[in-house]
C-alpha cells in the first residue's frame, strides 16, 4: 500500500510562552492521500496557515507527529528539514518576488534552490510554466511593472516549475481574477492527475471551493469538518 505523503497525528501547537501561552492547534490528525486538492477553510484565526506552514516544515513541531513523505518532523535535524523543503513547492499570499530580477528570473529562482537541470533546460523550464499562466509577454518584466496578480501567477510558476511532490498553498487565488483564480486551480488538479503531486491549500475563495477533493473546515484550532476524513 502506497505511504500518504502527508500524515498528521495528534497535533498540537502553542504560541507564546508562560501566562502569555497560547494554543493554537488542538489534537488534530489528518492523512491526506497524493494527488489530490485539499482545501483548507475556516474564519481568521482558527488555525489554517499554522497547520499549513507545520506541514511545511516551516515552524518546529512542538507536540504530537507529522510526517511528510516519509520524513518526521516532529525532534527531525534541520539539515533533514532543509532536504525535505526542497521537495515541496510554497505558494503565499504576499508573491515574495525579487525585485531586482525578471519573471523569467524569478522562476529560475524555483529551480536553482534544488539544482535541477542545465541553464538551457532550466530557461526553457521556466518560459514555458510562464506561458502556461499567461506570461508569455511578461517573461523579461521586472515585479514593479507587473500587476498584483501577474505578480501571483509569477510566485505560482516558480513553486510549480521544479515538479515538486507537495504543494503547500496560503490564499493563492487572493489577488486573482475569477479567471485567472480558476486557471491556476485547474493547474494544481491537473498536475495531481498527471503528476501525482499533492496539493494542500488555505483560502476563503469560494469560488474554487467546487474543485477540490476534499474539504477540511477548522475553527479555533480544531477540525470540525471534513468531506473525506
Amino acid at each position: 500500500m502506497e505511504q500518504a505523503p502527508i500524515r498528521v497525528r495528534n497535533l498540537n501547537h502553542y504560541f507564546g510562552a508562560g501566562e502569555a501561552r497560547k494554543q493554537a492547534i488542538f489534537d488534530i490528525s489528518l492523512t491526506i492521500v497524493r494527488g489530490g486538492l485539499t482545501i483548507l477553510m475556516g474564519p481568521s484565526g482558527s488555525g489554517k496557515t499554522t497547520l499549513l506552514t507545520l506541514i511545511g516544515a516551516l515552524r518546529e513541531v512542538q507536540e504530537g507527529s507529522v510526517v511528510v513523505l516519509g520524513q518526521e518532523l516532529n525532534g527531525a535535524s534541520e539539515t533533514s528539514l532543509v532536504a525535505l523543503r526542497r521537495r515541496l513547492g510554497f505558494i503565499f499570499q504576499a508573491h515574495n518576488l525579487h525585485e531586482s530580477l525578471t519573471a523569467t528570473q524569478n522562476v529560475l529562482m524555483g529551480l536553482e534552490v534544488h539544482g535541477k537541470g542545465n541553464t538551457v533546460k532550466q530557461r526553457a523550464a521556466a518560459a514555458h510554466m510562464l506561458d502556461i499562466l499567461g506570461l508569455a509577454d511578461r517573461r523579461t518584466y521586472l515585479p514593479a511593472n507587473l500587476s498584483g496578480g501577474q505578480k501571483q501567477r509569477v510566485a505560482v510558476a516558480r513553486a510549480l516549475v521544479s515538479n515538486p511532490e507537495i504543494v503547500l498553498a496560503d490564499e493563492p487565488t487572493a489577488a486573482l481574477d475569477k479567471d485567472s483564480g480558476h486557471n491556476v486551480v485547474r493547474m494544481l488538479k491537473a498536475m495531481g492527475q498527471s503528476r501525482g503531486m499533492t496539493t494542500v491549500m488555505v483560502t476563503h475563495d469560494p469560488r474554487i471551493l467546487e474543485m477540490a477533493d476534499r474539504i477540511i473546515t477548522l475553527e479555533e484550532g480544531r477540525v470540525v469538518s471534513d468531506t473525506n476524513p
